[in-house]
């Protein structure tokens, strides 16, 4: 895929992200779209940035390592795929936010490894609202005790949730699910968790996010619509 059609593909998106948000009362500049770039090589990467996307999510953190490396810090890096706590000193070193803490143990380890390096790292809590086998993330009943935990470590600042709906064919069955992390997240900000900003809701992916926004997204993660099927 040519730099021209990575910035098409691009334009098109924040289009029916502006129309989504549009249609749910909500102001466009307030959904902020990440390219995930999983086994994408650096040159399309570089290609969707020069085309304005000011974020980039990484499954993994060697690949992430590799590419920050290679490419810089010019536009924030998150991490959205599953975090093994012996990845937690790497982990913030290189991310600008963690999507993905989903126990107690990943938390308590990146908050260790942030006061060594003397920083506060911005995280969010997985959610598995689906109760799918197959899908990462603290269960719900498992989300405020996780969540007040949390609150306590000094070197991480909780900003919101994440979580990802079953895949369907019909982006309207992923609804529901979105709405029940939106309600779980005015949970956690109810409480009024010291330093806790519940501010970010991190789903909707190439399949379904138009949904997302409608019900709330302020981050949606796209990969294939952007960058097209990984070779």
């Amino acid at each position: 895929m040519d730099h021209e059609e990575i910035r098409r593909n691009i334009e098109r998106i924040r289009g029916e992200i502006a129309a989504a948000a549009a249609r749910a009362g909500r102001d466009p500049a307030a959904v902020r779209l990440m390219a995930v770039t999983k086994t994408v090589d650096d040159e399309r990467i570089r290609a969707a940035i020069e085309a304005g996307v000011d974020m980039i999510g990484e499954n993994y953190v060697q690949e992430a390592r590799r590419k920050i490396e290679a490419m810089g810090r010019d536009v924030p890096w998150h991490l959205i795929g599953h975090l093994q706590t012996n990845k937690a000193k790497y982990a913030v070193r290189l991310f600008e936010m963690i999507h993905s803490v989903d126990r107690p143990e990943v938390a308590k380890e990146l908050d260790r490894r942030a006061a060594a390096l003397g920083r506060s790292v911005k995280v969010l809590i997985e959610v598995n609202v689906s109760g799918e086998a197959t899908k990462r993330g603290v269960a719900p009943q498992d989300l405020v005790p996780l969540a007040r935990l949390v609150s306590t470590l000094p070197s991480l600042s909780l900003r919101g949730l994440m979580t990802m709906a079953p895949w369907s064919e019909d982006p309207e069955t992923a609804r529901p699910y979105f709405a029940a992390l939106r309600r779980r997240r005015d949970e956690i900000a109810a409480l009024n968790l010291p330093g806790v900003v519940m501010e970010e809701l991190s789903m909707g992916m190439t399949d379904d996010y138009t949904v997302a926004v409608e019900e709330g997204a302020t981050i949606v993660r796209i990969g294939r619509a952007i960058f097209g099927e990984r070779g």
